[in-house]
């Protein structure tokens, strides 16, 4: 028990640095649950089936992290981006990023 008194006696300046910042959570409950995905997926990505496969699920859950950071369902996102790639200027990709995505307007006819 003494042990853990001194050790936040020695920690009391970052332990309390919340009162000084209202902005600061009090807790490190968002960064546990952004990390949860992938700690619970972590056994289930030993067997991916191959290095290639591996980078490509890599990139979509970075994709999709990508998309939840920035307030996007993730799953409207893709099924309207997808099928937008052949179409899209290429000049014009950036348009499609997660954070400047808008939603296709949906054809009248």
């Amino acid at each position: 028990m003494g042990l853990a008194l001194r050790y936040t006696q020695g920690q009391w300046a970052a332990l309390s640095r919340f009162l000084e910042d209202a902005s600061l959570p009090l807790d490190n409950n968002a960064s546990a649950r952004a990390l949860r995905a992938m700690a619970l997926g972590r056994k289930n990505y030993l067997f991916v089936g191959s290095d290639e496969a591996g980078q490509h699920l890599a990139g979509l859950a970075s994709l999709v992290a990508t998309c939840e950071a920035n307030g996007v369902n993730p799953e409207a996102y893709l099924a309207d981006v997808l099928p937008r790639f052949g179409s899209h200027p290429a000049s014009r990709l950036d348009e499609l990023l997660p954070h400047r995505w808008s939603p296709a307007p949906a054809d009248s006819s």
